[in-house]
């Protein structure tokens, strides 16, 4: 008759037992598991501060945009006005759209709304938009020479580029031909 040793069951362990050397390595696991969700929940926490940010920092984005359209009109305006200069400060609706171009150039840039300083600048392609070229010779190649369109900056972003007219490189003579 056979029976039962110690020896005979080793191999089985009940559900919820372990071995003793099996406790350091679930440790470790365990241990390495927690510091990856840790790592996780954090980087989770830096994104959505990011976002929140930016969102405060950009939220006005498209309204700026569109108010854009209201500070060229007046730019436009004040251009249009009277040519000569002493009657320009004798106008008084001349010096009424002055004065709210002024205020609304002073809350923009309250805002981290910035114009973009291009006249007699290289071209940048990042803050330009090329809308022509000319032959300009008192300008190196590549300059803007006139700008069409202000552009502008929020903060660190393009929230408009500015259009302008780029001086271009002089074309190389070609040789005359050879007279007979």
């Amino acid at each position: 008759m056979a029976t039962k040793t110690m020896d005979d069951g080793l191999g089985e362990l009940p559900a919820g037992e372990r071995k003793e050397s099996d406790r350091p390595q679930e440790t470790t696991a365990e241990r390495d598991r927690l510091m990856r969700a840790l790592a996780d929940a954090e980087n989770t926490r830096r994104i959505a501060e990011r976002r929140v940010q930016d969102a405060r920092q950009y939220a006005i984005a498209d309204f700026a945009r569109e108010l854009l359209q209201v500070a060229d009109n007046l730019r436009r305006a004040i251009d249009a006005g009277s040519p000569d200069l002493e009657a320009k400060d004798d106008d008084g609706l001349l010096a009424g759209v002055v004065a709210t171009n002024r205020i609304l150039s002073q809350i923009l840039k309250r805002f981290g709304v910035e114009e973009i300083e291009a006249l007699n600048r290289p071209f940048d392609p990042m803050k330009h938009e090329a809308v022509m070229e000319t032959d300009r010779s008192d300008q190196s190649p590549g300059n803007v020479v006139d700008v069409l369109e202000n552009g502008y900056m929020l903060h660190d972003r393009l929230l408009r580029p500015a259009r302008v007219v780029v001086a271009k490189p002089p074309k190389p003579q070609s040789p005359s031909p050879p007279q007979q």
